[in-house]
């Protein structure tokens, strides 16, 4: 099976520094592979929050999340600060993808990479829609 490639972005747009909670650490004593994107869905929140933003409302229509891939580089351990780095890839009519990096704080190790494909999506009418054009403007500036 071939293994799955991520293209990382030219520039990072936002970094949160965020800790491996007990709960996101498995029967193996590391980081588990679920948790990784929950700590990627964090940033993003953390990123959309910071431009006065949501995930229900990114200037007019929602986000869903279409796809998702993860590249796993190192192990992560309760406690681990870890940097999130996000950037977007590419944006497209209806959506865009964010790449997102995670690097432990005490040695710089890169713990994962991170893949999510979002699709602006209108929740009343329950149906894919265009990237506003205001969030597009914004995407395309960082992209």
């Amino acid at each position: 099976m071939a293994r799955v490639q991520i293209e990382t972005p030219q520039a990072w747009l936002f970094r949160a520094r965020l800790a491996v909670r007990v709960s996101d650490v498995n029967y193996g004593g590391h980081l588990g592979n679920d948790r990784v994107l929950g700590l990627a869905h964090e940033a993003r929140v953390m990123w959309l929050s910071s431009l006065g933003l949501s995930e229900k409302d990114v200037g007019g229509a929602g986000l869903i999340m279409a796809d998702a891939a993860l590249l796993f580089r190192a192990e992560a351990f309760l406690g681990d600060e870890l940097d999130v780095d996000l950037g977007v890839t590419e944006v497209r009519r209806s959506g865009f993808e964010l790449v997102y990096r995670l690097t432990r704080v005490s040695d710089a190790a890169e713990i994962a990479v991170v893949k999510t494909g979002m699709v602006c999506f209108d929740y009343a009418a329950r149906k894919v829609a265009r990237v506003p054009e205001s969030f597009a403007t914004l995407l395309g500036s960082q992209a």
